[in-house]
């Protein structure tokens, strides 16, 4: 099992930090008529928001972060990987393509979109099979992981299109979760190879004349 670097670490424990300290301290600088409940996290770097640099500077970051984490998940699938790279490509685009201060923006829609989804489905074709696969890449962790997020990523959609009054709640209930899946997956690889290393170590040698 390949061992996970330090960097990819850090890049997972920092996504959260960059969404979740973006969404609160850039909500505290908007006038009294925003809630966090009922407007998204797009308003907030949204070309009509206070501050707007406050949460664009959160997605981009966000989204570097997840690039970064899926070049240091050594021991997921490729396909996940690539997935997890993309998911964070789109939301440095959602960052570049704010919303309009009026109407909708069709860019800006595609590329969250795509965040979404890629974010929400990557940990299925990450997991791997064999001995010492880490517990966050396991077959059924990884697919149950894809279907919560997934299944969360249905509830915002009925709340978004459906002019729903917690589209803001289920946004951030959405994007928390999908921000914190691949600390959660790399903390257990890392952990995983910490252990075979351990083991490896402490294993008495073989003698080639025995």
């Amino acid at each position: 099992m390949r061992r996970v670097p330090w960097w990819a670490v850090l890049s997972a424990a920092m996504a959260p930090v960059f969404l979740i300290g973006g969404w609160s301290l850039a909500a505290a600088r908007q006038p009294a008529g925003y809630s966090s409940v009922r407007d998204t996290i797009s308003a907030l770097a949204g070309l009509a928001a206070r501050d707007r640099w406050v949460m664009t500077i959160g997605l981009a970051g966000l989204g570097v972060c997840h690039i970064v984490t899926a070049v240091g998940l050594r021991p997921a699938a490729g396909a996940g990987r690539l997935l997890l790279a993309i998911g964070g490509m789109a939301t440095v685009l959602v960052a570049v393509f704010p919303v309009p201060p009026v109407g909708a923006s069709d860019i800006h829609r595609l590329v969250a979109g795509v965040g979404f989804v890629t974010l929400g489905l990557w940990p299925a074709l990450a997991w791997r099979r064999g001995r010492g696969v880490p517990w966050g890449l396991r077959p059924l962790v990884s697919i149950g992981a894809a279907a919560a997020l997934l299944g969360l990523l249905g509830w915002f959609a009925v709340e978004l299109y459906g002019d729903g009054p917690r589209v803001g709640l289920t946004e951030r209930f959405l994007a928390g979760a999908q921000a914190l899946w691949p600390l959660v997956a790399v903390l257990t690889a890392r952990r995983a190879g910490r252990t075979a290393s351990a083991t490896t170590r402490s294993a008495p040698a073989v003698s080639p004349f025995t």
